[in-house]
């Protein structure tokens, strides 16, 4: 008896299918310098004119356990969001402009819908930061994953000029920290949220006074891309260094950027947590640290610039959208630590 791919699990004409859904997605993100189609075997993107040593930067990453929560909701809009923004606000970190991206969705049973709403948060994302979609891979895995399940992560390259670099090696003490607000918990330290809000999609549908609003759709808000921000603050300022607040939160990420002998000191009261952040550190009963060492608390991105450079950096952030505080300060040392 012949056994066919289909009957071991694996539809590629749901495939086809997924690729039809998903084609305006993509090409609503391409510009001039993506060269050939969807469904070439690699993805052509010409280098964009005015660098003079254009320097490729890369990223990747992917969403996490926050995918849990798109499946009990049935949301699957902005997952692709996420993952382009965890990759873009890493390599945008070191003055790099994202050029293209490239998607990886693997599932199960591959439902044609689903992975084109997918791709299409993937191509808001894009469009976000002005990254082309250049190419992706769609895998179906039967008895790999549980049923209505899938995973999705991104890489993103970028280009800077070499003198244009961003890497923290002038910062010194007495530079000042300007802390970028979060959109919410972004895609970081869901493991432990999911142990705090529960999966019950009935209990995470419904109003929640402390939050203002239901803890599913503060908990899938998608994370903040802040790439044209900082692209037009690195324009105005010279910005000395850049950390992308994610798993880790405060305490891990920060520090990345400083050279050794350096530190820093937050003052935690600079600016108001949100709501979210402060339940969660109660529900966990866990003390200060811990939580600025597992959540962004409110921060996605922090910008170390020296003092007299602070108030025009600030006012260049403003200018385009975003809210931000001085929340601390570098000093002689090592590590964070929070007053």
């Amino acid at each position: 008896m012949a056994i066919s791919y289909k009957d071991s699990g694996v539809d590629v004409e749901r495939g086809y299918e997924a690729v039809k859904l998903m084609r305006d997605h993509v090409k609503s993100t391409y510009n001039e310098n993506v060269l050939g189609d969807i469904g070439s075997f690699g993805g052509f993107f010409s280098m964009p004119k005015g660098y003079k040593e254009p320097v490729l930067v890369s990223g990747t990453d992917g969403v996490g356990t926050k995918l849990k929560y798109a499946f009990i909701s049935g949301r699957h809009d902005t997952i692709g969001i996420d993952a382009v923004a965890m990759c873009v606000n890493d390599i945008v970190c070191q003055g790099a402009k994202p050029l293209f991206f490239l998607d990886y969705f693997a599932t199960g049973k591959l439902s044609p819908e689903v992975v084109a709403t997918v791709v299409s948060g993937v191509a808001e994302g894009c469009r976000q930061c002005g990254a082309a979609l250049i190419g992706g891979e769609t895998a179906e895995m039967p008895g790999f994953y549980a049923d209505g399940e899938y995973d999705i992560a991104g890489f993103a390259v970028g280009v800077v000029d070499k003198k244009k670099v961003i890497n923290g090696k002038k910062i010194k003490s007495g530079d000042v920290l300007i802390g970028i607000k979060s959109s919410g918990v972004h895609s970081n330290g869901y493991s432990l949220v999911r142990k705090l809000w529960g999966e019950n999609s009935e209990e995470l549908e419904k109003y929640d006074e402390r939050l203002g609003a239901k803890p599913i759709d503060v908990l899938l808000t998608p994370t903040r891309i802040y790439v044209n921000s900082i692209l037009a603050l690195i324009e105005k300022v010279k910005v000395k260094g850049i950390a992308h607040i994610t798993g880790g939160g405060f305490i891990e990420n920060i520090p990345r950027i400083f050279p050794e002998g350096i530190g820093c000191r937050i003052n935690t009261k600079s600016y108001e947590v949100p709501a979210i952040f402060s339940i969660m550190q109660k529900k966990a009963g866990i003390k200060k640290e811990q939580a600025y060492n597992t959540f962004n608390m409110g921060i996605g991105m922090v910008v170390c610039v020296a003092k007299k450079d602070a108030e025009a950096a600030m006012e260049q952030l403003r200018s385009t959208g975003e809210e931000c505080f001085i929340i601390g300060k570098t000093c002689k040392g090592s590590g964070v630590k929070l007053v």
